[in-house]
């Protein structure tokens, strides 16, 4: 299956911004690699009654990741069609046969801000965890990338300038990351694509993550 938000380009349009992001890019990580150390600029819930009770809060790649088994997925934007009518709700309804398969959490990362994530994750109906220092929704849990850093330290960053404006981002890939190391790895096409046409929505599913987890 294909994204639906594909639009008329060049495949693999080499532009500007394509280019010098070529120019600096890292490989794909690979399996049994270790994760990037990054951080994550985050909102998390404070005691507070106004309306808005959250406060800046920094998470480290070791505090997400370390002495855990974690399902990660990546997507292009919050909001986009696939990312939302498929993708998230996906894994957000298998979160506990996930769980149950000895994952500790599910995480669904974009290059989006914390704020964004939030409303996304309110707009698709995901429980809200209300506690102090939350990581934000109850099941699933939203990482903002803002600053693609992450992304680029996985060496899964794709530009979308021509084709559909999107600027940076993260191409569409999900991996099993067990104690800050890459156990499984999934990536659509099996390679990044700059400025493709179509979006591949075809291995990185919940249902392919679930028949993975069962076989091991």
């Amino acid at each position: 299956m294909m994204a639906a938000f594909a639009h008329t380009s060049a495949f693999q349009l080499q532009t500007p911004a394509v280019a010098r992001l070529m120019s600096t890019a890292r490989a794909m990580i690979a399996e049994g690699d270790s994760i990037p150390e990054v951080t994550f600029v985050t909102r998390t819930r404070i005691a507070s009654t106004d309306d808005n009770p959250f406060d800046w809060k920094d998470r480290t790649t070791k505090e997400l990741f370390g002495g855990k088994r974690i399902v990660l997925f990546s997507l292009p934007g919050a909001f986009t069609p696939t990312c939302s009518t498929t993708h998230l709700p996906g894994y957000d309804k298998n979160f506990e046969k996930m769980k149950a398969l000895g994952v500790d959490d599910v995480y669904c990362l974009s290059v989006n801000d914390a704020f964004v994530m939030r409303q996304w994750g309110l707009s698709q109906g995901l429980e809200e965890d209300k506690t102090e220092g939350s990581l934000g929704f109850t099941k699933t849990k939203l990482l903002p990338d803002g600053a693609c850093a992450f992304t680029r330290g996985m060496g899964m960053s794709s530009v979308w300038d021509t084709n559909r404006g999107f600027g940076e981002r993260s191409w569409r890939y999900s991996a099993v990351i067990n104690d800050g190391k890459v156990e499984k790895l999934f990536v659509e096409g099996g390679a990044i694509v700059q400025n493709g046409e179509d979006d591949p929505f075809e291995v990185t599913d919940a249902d392919t993550m679930l028949g993975y987890l069962g076989s091991k």
